[in-house]
């Protein structure tokens, strides 16, 4: 009982000594500066900012509450970090946050999380042309919330910043925020256990950039009009589910050594565009460097290339995906193995499948494939599976992949009598992709909570 002796002498003492550390709450003025008020704030402080601008760049080294008042502006000085947090369970929430360097080798940033932040929670905040948004450097188990984070718009894409960067970070959350410009919505490298929830991307690299991020998850993202919705690099045992790419232009989902995860009930389509690409400042980069603006034209249809580029992507489970109006429904490559693609609707691509190989495989098991839009088979017993095997591709797919000049002769007599060919003897077909169990109904179209507009 000695702990009992020791604390209740000390909650008489804390409770009877006046000037005894209590939480209060400090109105910031205008004419003070800040880091003047966060120098005398103690642990648990709430400090309130009025409507107006206050001067950065601030360093927080305590465990304080920075709410802003609608119109509470926090600009930096355009060098280094607005923010910088080096202290646990620090909270910035309902601020106007801009002006940090644009320096990449700093890591210029709005709000810049240094290791010892942990459980930093980042919400309800704006931010506006900052190199980085928020870096999240190690501060292991923060949260970034209801943001949005607006980068640099104009320049060079490899100048840019990303909306979040984390770096080393595990348990950190980041949902329900919106991304604009800059370079990628949201990076991370060398991280775990983090997951990242219902953010939507517009106007940027990839929405979402994977880099050696292990058992984490990806899920109700929508990523609208980006170069590549999900690129998913080096990373293990992930569960990327209820995701939309809708009209990114070079790939909806992207996979280099993704292994054992789970990717289901995922979304990749083109569409009816708004506009299209004609001057400087807010788009995908162009040859020269530069960043268009994205304008759109009502009418015009666009896909991505690639709904899925699978390479060197091994062990994986594929289910229940739509992937529709893209150049390739699914480019698979270099020696992917041991994949499980079942129960996807792959609709009006104009190639299903780019398969780089020779052997055979089957996408189908248990006796459930996919649905082909363009497969006319019959389902003469009514079981929801198509009577003949689908193969998505054949020589001439094969021929045109390798020499893509010889699409003029695809209407030709010789063409037409060697598809013919192959379908008498199937042993003419080359090795690739077969479904031996084709869907004759496609999946439920995934859907999702967010605007696509």
């Amino acid at each position: 009982m000695l702990w009992f002796s020791r604390i209740i002498p000390a909650v008489i003492f804390a409770a009877g000594v006046p000037g005894f550390a209590v939480a209060e709450t400090i109105k910031a003025a205008l004419e003070q500066p800040l880091q003047a008020v966060l120098d005398r704030a103690r642990d648990g402080d709430v400090i309130e900012l009025a409507p107006g601008e206050y001067k950065g760049a601030i360093r927080i080294d305590r465990r304080v509450v920075i709410t802003g008042r609608p119109g509470a502006v926090l600009v930096g000085a355009g060098a280094g970090n607005v923010v910088t947090v080096t202290a646990p369970d620090v909270t910035i929430r309902g601020v106007t946050i801009r002006g940090s360097g644009h320096d990449l080798e700093t890591m210029d940033s709005g709000v810049f999380l240094e290791k010892g932040a942990e459980r930093a929670l980042i919400e309800n905040n704006r931010f506006e042309g900052n190199l980085f948004g928020i870096y999240v450097h190690g501060a292991s188990g923060s949260r970034v919330l209801h943001n949005i984070v607006e980068g640099a718009r104009g320049g060079r894409l490899q100048e840019a910043g990303n909306g979040v960067s984390l770096w080393n970070a595990p348990d950190v959350t980041i949902a329900e925020n919106t991304f604009r410009y800059g370079r990628d919505g949201i990076f991370t490298i060398t991280s775990r256990n983090d997951r990242f929830i219902n953010n939507r991307f517009e106007q940027v690299r990839f929405a979402v950039h994977y880099m050696y991020t292990n058992d984490s998850e990806v899920s109700g993202n929508v990523s609208v009009g980006n170069h590549v919705g999900y690129a998913i690099m080096y990373s293990n045992r992930l569960k990327i589910r209820n995701n939309i790419s809708d009209r990114d232009r070079d790939h909806g989902m992207l996979f280099n050594y993704a292994n054992y995860s789970e990717i289901d009930r995922n979304r990749v389509s083109g569409g009816a565009l708004d506009t299209i690409a004609t001057s400087q400042g807010e788009g995908p980069e162009d040859e020269r460097g530069m960043v268009p603006e994205i304008k759109r034209t009502p009418g015009l249809r666009s896909g991505p290339e690639k709904c899925v580029f699978i390479y060197n992507t091994n062990h994986n489970k594929f289910k229940d995906n739509w992937f529709e109006g893209c150049g390739i429904g699914v480019h698979f490559t270099a020696g992917s193995e041991g994949n499980e693609i079942t129960g996807n609707a792959f609709v009006g691509n104009r190639n299903q499948v780019k398969y780089v190989g020779t052997r055979d495989l089957d996408w189908s098991k248990g006796g459930r494939g996919n649905y082909w839009s363009d497969n006319p088979a019959f389902d003469l017993n009514g079981d929801g599976i198509a009577d003949t095997a689908y193969r998505p591709n054949d020589l001439v797919d094969r021929v045109l992949w390798t020499a893509p000049a010889a699409k003029v002769l695809i209407n030709s007599p010789a063409v037409q009598v060697l598809r013919w060919a192959q379908a008498q003897f199937p042993a003419l077909y080359p090795g690739g992709v077969v479904d031996t169990h084709p869907l004759i109904a496609p999946p439920p179209k995934p859907t999702s909570s967010r605007s696509l507009r």
